[in-house]
């Protein structure tokens, strides 16, 4: 055995939304004891007298070794931290526990997203704050509820440090939660940040009653756009092509599962944003994304037209048929 190899017994995980409960799930059927971040009072309570988060995953009933905390000291006694906060959030809660966390525990980052603000990866955002605690990055196509419900799922798992990567899959995998691999950190982000927003115009889509045809091609230029911004931020083409790229926006694309698709149907049937979001429990990442790599191509020069689109349609500055009009009077080129 290598000497490097090390196996995480004691693992706690911050957000205790609908994805960041299912993890704790997996976690739980290792057959220890998992400390749960909640921000909710509510679901602090259902958790620990019900064993069902009520708020983000209803109806489901979690292991008993699953307790949930308020308190940041109660969770950070750990040698493995899953980070799974919403992205917007992912800095102030970082600045809230860095004076408390140990620089030997490596943090997983499960959030999908760009910081609006200054334009950072999740993982930028943990280097400048936490920059002594090892990272690693969980994407790919999982759902909460198919997680939760022991359902068989494939996720990339990435790392600059492949040893610590291999020691966090080990420390996590299950037969049917099976974490791939990889180096990439920049790729495995940019595929699960921009999936989002190309789920939101392929609900759109759906929402028009375009049909199928404009729906693949939504996804299929939609992951054009990906590629070109994980290749321009240095990640590879090699990762978009595998689970955290083309495996989650096929997901996110096809299913009402997906808060962001769901959302983009919404729209495409005339709703306000506002009107669209009204009584969601979790957030849809998407529309918090569109902005930030809106912003992020013009300052790159990426040409990202559905990402663009998407984009101008939640800020309200056209609507959904100037914007499919506009689409579709681009100029015809060479398909890359």
């Amino acid at each position: 055995m290598n000497k490097n190899n090390k196996y995480y017994k004691k693992i706690s995980v911050i957000g205790a939304g609908a994805w960041g409960t299912a993890l704790a799930e997996v976690i739980s059927r290792q057959g220890s004891k998992v400390n749960l971040w909640a921000r909710e009072d509510s679901v602090v309570n259902s958790i620990n007298t019900s064993n069902t988060n009520d708020l983000y995953l209803p109806n489901i009933k979690l292991s008993e070794l699953i307790i949930a905390h308020k308190d940041f000291s109660d969770v950070l006694e750990c040698d493995l931290l899953l980070m799974v906060t919403p992205a917007q959030f992912m800095r102030p809660i970082l600045n809230d526990i860095k004076d408390n966390l140990h620089e030997t525990i490596p943090i997983v980052l499960c959030s999908k997203g760009i910081e609006i603000e200054t334009l950072s990866l999740m993982s930028e955002i943990a280097e400048a704050i936490i920059p002594n605690n090892p990272l690693a990055v969980l994407s790919g196509p999982s759902f909460a509820i198919d997680v939760v419900n022991n359902k068989p799922t494939a996720v990339t798992l990435a790392s600059k440090d492949l040893n610590i990567g291999k020691n966090i899959a080990d420390s996590i995998s299950l037969p049917k939660f099976r974490p791939y691999l990889s180096e990439d950190v920049i790729g495995a982000q940019i595929g699960g940040a921009t999936k989002n927003v190309i789920a939101i115009a392929a609900g759109v889509v759906e929402g028009q009653n375009l049909g199928d045809s404009a729906r693949a091609a939504t996804i299929a230029r939609g992951y054009s756009e990906i590629n070109r911004l994980a290749v321009a931020l240095g990640g590879q083409e090699e990762t978009l092509s595998g689970l955290s790229g083309i495996g989650d926006l096929l997901l996110t694309c096809s299913s009402v599962t997906s808060r962001n698709f769901s959302l983009g149907i919404k729209l495409g049937q005339g709703l306000s944003k506002e009107e669209a979001t009204n009584n969601l429990s979790s957030v849809a990442e998407g529309m918090y994304s569109a902005k930030a790599i809106d912003k992020l191509s013009n300052k790159l020069g990426i040409e990202m037209p559905i990402t663009n689109a998407v984009n101008d349609l939640i800020e309200k500055n056209r609507s959904v048929d100037e914007i499919i009009d506009n689409l579709l009077s681009r100029p015809i080129k060479k398909e890359k």
